[in-house]
């Protein structure tokens, strides 16, 4: 341990410029505490019980993410795999070589070890929190990204000949209906292809089948810029509302109630690629169909906590810091409110600009977390994108199934970045009008 520990601070102090936010070598035997360091969680038993972490030094993440990044890193408005919180990404690196006195790195060690097991509780406990997740759902954490639960979800849920509903709001809702489609008999009971995704429907004007077994939504539409702002219900007493969140994850509260599946890749809002979070009333595990495949099955994953198999264990340490960071803010009502300021920054420019920007999205819709816009000039798309890679604004074109420009603004973009977008944007309305 003596030789771990020297081999440890000895790469740290190679490199002095790690910020040190309240983390401190001086000491390095003294034990440090830290808000969620000792916590109470609730397993899908029901039981409660109570984890510390195996920790004797943290980097606290306390730090306000709103603030400049450091100078060498760029403003990323990509829609995914996307930015992450800079005082997270710290802490990941304080912490990757040996993992709090463990003597490793999460990524060497067993998933069934107590290292990692404190890591994956510590995480849910923290999701939980942040949703405040009823007892009687289940949360797992599984690969395939949120692709993958578009057959996972009528394979759990349907039998061959049983119906869904799929309102389709933009690509990725069209997506999901189509995989549905091999293992139920889904309706489209409201698409918005004809305007070009650009709205969501009255739910009055739904005609639903009284006979499906669930609702199912895209949340927020990554590519069109589409967010729900309200849910709707289903109209069968047995059914439930189903939503892909993955692109909204984490942005605002949700109420967990309201839904039987909420899924998400966590890529955009709550960590890298790899991980996907599914919360699951826990009524609904275990009625898969025969040809379900066992990786497929939410049985399987519940029973097992999420360890079944090895999972993507440093993806979920990852999104477990992030999760710790978004309580440190206040939670997920803080963290709307700052979304909100940004993308209205955002939308105001777009709409201020006499129509050299157009954001096609109806009002009421337009999404806090994706802003789509065109050039009243198309021709000087290509100029917008290399001037602003040179000001360090990058991942700023649109989806190559729409084109025009996307502006990713998930929780971990900061007010400033948005700030600098605006005044290029202006800028380049100036020289280019």
């Amino acid at each position: 341990m003596a030789m771990a520990a020297t081999s440890s601070n000895s790469l740290l102090l190679k490199n002095p410029n790690i910020p040190s936010n309240g983390f401190s070598l001086k000491n390095p035997t003294t034990k440090l505490t830290f808000p969620s360091s000792h916590f109470t969680a609730q397993t899908r038993l029901n039981k409660s019980i109570s984890i510390t972490c195996a920790a004797t030094q943290t980097k606290d993440l306390s730090t306000n993410n709103s603030t400049t990044p450091s100078q060498d890193r760029v403003f990323n408005f990509a829609a995914g795999p996307a930015t992450l919180p800079e005082n997270v990404l710290q802490k990941a690196e304080s912490e990757l070589v040996n993992w709090r006195n463990s003597g490793m790195s999460v990524m060497e060690m067993s998933h069934r070890g107590k290292d990692f097991v404190s890591i994956i509780e510590k995480a849910e406990s923290d999701l939980r929190t942040l949703l405040n997740i009823p007892s009687d759902y289940a949360v797992l954490f599984l690969q395939g990204g949120a692709t993958t639960q578009f057959a996972s979800i009528p394979l759990n849920l349907c039998n061959p000949n049983d119906s869904a509903d799929y309102i389709v709001t933009g690509s990725w809702g069209d997506k999901a209906f189509k995989e549905a489609q091999k293992y139920c008999k889904p309706n489209v009971i409201w698409s918005g292809k004809s305007e070009k995704y650009t709205k969501i429907p009255s739910f009055d004007d739904l005609k639903q089948n009284p006979d499906a077994k669930y609702l199912h939504i895209c949340a927020n539409e990554t590519i069109h810029g589409v967010e729900f702002k309200d849910y709707p219900t289903s109209k069968n007493k047995d059914g439930i509302l189903i939503a892909d969140m993955s692109s909204n994850f984490c942005s605002k509260p949700v109420d967990v109630s309201k839904f039987g599946i909420i899924y998400a890749g966590a890529q955009k809002n709550v960590g890298p690629s790899g991980v996907t979070i599914v919360i699951i009333r826990k009524d609904l595990i275990g009625n898969a169909q025969e040809i379900t495949p066992v990786m497929l099955d939410y049985k399987i994953h519940a029973e097992n906590n999420s360890l079944y198999n090895t999972p993507p264990c440093y993806g979920i340490y990852m999104c477990g810091l992030v999760f710790e960071d978004l309580v440190n803010q206040g939670g997920l009502v803080e963290v709307e409110k700052r979304n909100m300021k940004k993308a209205e920054i955002l939308y105001n420019a777009i709409d201020g600009s006499g129509g050299f920007y157009r954001c096609p999205v109806e009002k009421s819709v337009r999404s806090l977390m994706n802003v789509p816009f065109t050039l009243e000039k198309s021709e000087l798309e290509a100029e917008f994108i290399k001037e602003a890679t040179k000001e360090k604004m990058v991942q700023l074109k649109g989806h190559r199934s729409v084109g025009g420009m996307r502006a990713s603004i998930y929780n971990a973009m900061p007010l400033a970045g948005v700030e600098k977008l605006v005044e290029f944007m202006k800028s380049f309305q100036s020289r280019h009008a």
